[in-house]
């Protein structure tokens, strides 16, 4: 007998059909179904980044406005100091402290007379015995961290040493007379280093310093050169006064007090940069400099420094500071002298207002 269940009119085709297409509903359903969650959540990684977007740029315009104030509250507390100098804070601090504990210092020190009275004759020639030798005090000093530079195969550095905005090409030699160290600095004849700092001739455009310490006899003498003012060195027997006389002909070019022009010769040489202490502390002969305290440095391949954001030392600090003040200067005030007569309330409020 022929069977009929192969037919497509046979109920056992139509079955299986009807099976065939309830099964691709229901996948077509599912897949519908993720495809929506997949919109749904691409949408929302979207709208999450244009976020992301708008608060880093918002950020970044805060941190915009703050370095600003930064440095309208650091130019109006230089400007203030040249009329009406305001002490340090640490200075007040240090007043309130002692003007709270005077009274317990007092006391202790009538406790510490009556007990030096009890004190027998023996013991006190023996403290006076002591006291025509005292002991120099011991200065505690920090230690230092400084960063691996790259040795040759002698161990001595390679030059030039490039340490941020300067650059190092000679130590030079050690002199072992006094007026050649400090207790905390050497200053070797010989060193040569270079720094980017703005023009003599136009502030605002950047030029290399040479900067240089020469042998001048019983004592060093220190030499600033300009690239573009070959011909004119500044030059001085006190590294902070080389500096200064840099800093007053930069201000004297601008028209006005831009820099402070209070020297800082050994970071403007780069003499007192970690690194290079570290590399002239090493150097032959500086054991023989009797005047000289020895400074400890622990080296670190990893760390690294932070550099000196001042406008007297730093080009981009520079630039920032004569922006400002062309900005916020008033062009009627700015080649009036110092008088000092102003009024008690105005310099209040801008001692309240910095001091905050």
């Amino acid at each position: 007998m022929f069977n009929s269940s192969g037919f497509k009119g046979s109920p056992s085709f139509i079955v299986r059909r009807q099976a065939k297409q309830n099964l691709f509903s229901v996948e077509k359903l599912r897949n519908e179904k993720y495809k929506k969650k997949y919109k749904t959540i691409k949408r929302q990684v979207r709208e999450l980044i244009f976020e992301n977007a708008a608060l880093c740029d918002q950020i970044a315009q805060f941190q915009e406005s703050t370095l600003l104030l930064i440095d309208e509250r650091n130019f109006l507390f230089k400007k203030l100091q040249q009329y009406h100098p305001i002490p340090d804070p640490e200075v007040f601090r240090t007043n309130s402290i002692h003007n709270n504990h005077h009274d317990l210092l007092s006391k202790k020190a009538v406790l510490k007379k009556r007990t030096e009275r009890t004190v027998s004759d023996s013991s006190t020639n023996d403290s006076t015995k002591m006291s025509k030798h005292p002991k120099k005090p011991q200065v505690a000093r920090k230690k230092k961290i400084v960063k691996a530079i790259p040795l040759d195969s002698c161990g001595k550095p390679i030059f030039p040493i490039s340490l941020g905005d300067f650059t190092v090409h000679s130590l030079g030699e050690v002199c072992e007379k006094p007026e050649y160290h400090t207790e905390d600095l050497i200053f070797p004849v010989g060193y040569c280093s270079t720094r980017v700092y703005g023009s003599l001739k136009d502030p605002e455009k950047q030029c290399m310093y040479t900067c240089k310490v020469m042998d001048g006899g019983l004592g060093p003498k220190f030499e600033i050169v300009a690239d573009t003012d070959l011909d004119v060195p500044i030059v001085s027997t006190s590294i902070d006064s080389c500096h200064s006389m840099l800093l007053s002909l930069i201000n004297r070019c601008l028209g006005m007090e831009i820099v402070n022009t209070k020297g800082r010769g050994a970071d403007f040489f780069g003499i007192s940069h970690p690194t290079i202490h570290h590399l002239i502390q090493a150097s032959p002969g500086v054991r023989k400099c009797k005047g000289y305290v020895w400074t400890k440095f622990e080296v670190n391949p990893t760390y690294e420094y932070t550099p000196d954001d001042e406008a007297s030392l730093s080009y981009s600090a520079l630039l920032r500071s004569i922006s400002f003040s062309k900005s916020h200067m008033d062009p009627g005030i700015k080649d009036e002298p110092p008088s000092g007569e102003y009024h008690e309330d105005h310099t209040a409020a801008l001692r309240s207002l910095l001091m905050s």
